[in-house]
């Protein structure tokens, strides 16, 4: 085997925003009366879509929100993104290098629990939309652990042209515990990044590096063998 494709979660590998996930969902919930801590939030909720994080922090305080409700406090939440992203470059270092430097050598994709609309703003601001084949994000697929997100981005690969595509030919790069078990039930070898968890988290993946500046196309051909 050979490597054919890589599939990168965003929050936490591409963006470093998960402290601006974080303290949006806080201002929002402290509207209704409800503290959310750093880390319950890494904890017990980060593998979660907005709509997910919602529900579990609803239940965890016994407030029954109706899917009305939930739907509202997605978009309150999006809008605090924005706001919070707003002339910011919230890539971690030596990433746009990175992702420039595979795709340049296999096609590449996102699949992610975020929101479309906040992917593709800081594609968009960082010039690295034209980089990626496909984006899977949290209104296209169930979240991760469920292994959809990455089935969904290896399909898209394939349609683009680049098929037919195997999972087993395909590596993804991930920095929770969620995310690999997603893109190990979908069948991709699989990169941790230890941008948000310790080593120690992410023992399940073939490969564990600091960040993507540390990332070589030859390590990741090593993962597809």
């Amino acid at each position: 085997m050979s490597l054919r494709a890589v599939v990168f979660d965003f929050d936490g590998v591409i963006a470093d925003s998960e402290p601006l996930h974080l303290r949006a969902f806080q201002d929002v919930l402290r509207e209704d009366g409800i503290s959310l801590t750093t880390e319950d939030y890494y904890a017990r909720y980060l593998g979660f879509d907005d709509e997910g994080v919602f529900r579990a922090v609803g239940d965890a305080n016994r407030r029954v929100w109706a899917s009305d409700r939930i739907d509202a406090l997605v978009v309150r939440k999006a809008r605090r993104m924005e706001a919070l992203m707003e002339n910011v470059s919230v890539l971690f270092p030596g990433a746009a290098d990175a992702i420039r430097r595979i795709a340049a050598a296999v096609p590449v994709a996102i699949a992610s629990g975020a929101l479309t609309a906040e992917i593709r703003r800081i594609l968009d601001r960082e010039r690295l939309s034209s980089a990626f084949t496909a984006i899977v994000a949290a209104e296209d697929a169930p979240s991760k652990p469920a292994p959809d997100p990455y089935l969904q981005a290896v399909a898209k690969i394939a349609a683009a042209g680049h098929g037919p595509l195997a999972p087993s030919d395909c590596a993804a790069i991930e920095d929770s515990v969620w995310g690999i078990q997603s893109a190990r039930a979908a069948g991709l070898r699989v990169v941790g990044v230890t941008t948000t968890y310790e080593a120690s988290h992410l023992v399940d993946a073939d490969l564990i590096v600091a960040s993507l500046h540390d990332l070589t196309l030859e390590a990741l051909e090593a993962c597809c063998r």
